[in-house]
């Protein structure tokens, strides 16, 4: 298991930027390779410093349980449905996501690497900070979420639907947002030259910020 001194980096990428060995787990904080199909997780259970190696939480019904500074390395997240949970400083590698459901999560901190994301669905919950660069997030939906200063540079939102969510200060450079429903969402920290929008859909408002990075005036 971790350390417990051991938090999560605050670097947000899908490599380990880190040089030198990683700290070797704390063994008495490792859960590794174990069936966690179908378990019911409450506000109950908490976890600090732990290390999840190899779990498979297929359906896991998650419903506010706390997770702090843990790492998650190949676990299966699929069909997984998370409510009210926190999951602070946390780092996700080589991680699945088919059909996961994360709704009012407070995800703060923490960072994805390596992972794979399909039909991931997140609705409402603060995602402030959080690292997913160079994520596939085609399909994907996030609704009314909180993700200020989120790093999504180089991720792959295509076809993505990304509704009333307020990416202040987020990291969007050569994001991929081709088709994107990105209506009713902060976008002031958009450079359209630095981004792919063809084909996105945006309300007036946003337009008329888009135009205004542009240069343009709006009469």
């Amino acid at each position: 298991m971790l350390n417990e001194a051991m938090t999560a980096d605050p670097v947000r990428a899908n490599t380990d930027p880190l040089p030198g060995e990683p700290p070797v787990p704390d063994g008495d904080r490792v859960v590794q390779g174990e069936d966690w199909y179908g378990r019911v997780l409450t506000d109950r259970h908490s976890w600090t410093g732990y290390t999840f190696l190899d779990t498979d939480w297929t359906e896991v019904a998650n419903r506010g349980a706390v997770f702090d500074s843990c790492v998650f390395a190949g676990v299966r997240f699929n069909a997984s449905r998370h409510t009210g949970a926190v999951f602070t400083d946390c780092v996700f590698r080589r991680c699945t996501f088919f059909d996961t459901c994360f709704t009012d999560c407070r995800m703060l901190g923490s960072v994805f690497r390596q992972s794979t994301f399909t039909l991931l669905e997140v609705v409402r919950g603060d995602w402030s900070f959080t690292g997913l660069p160079g994520a596939d997030l085609r399909g994907a939906s996030f609704s009314d979420v909180r993700m200020r200063e989120a790093d999504l540079a180089g991720a792959r939102l295509e076809k993505a639907s990304v509704t009333g969510t307020d990416l202040t200060g987020a990291m969007l450079h050569s994001a991929r947002l081709e088709g994107a429903d990105l209506r009713g969402s902060e976008l002031s920290a958009l450079n359209p030259l630095t981004v792919r929008l063809a084909g996105a859909k945006i309300d007036a408002e946003q337009a008329v910020v888009i135009a205004t990075a542009l240069g343009l005036r709006v009469c």
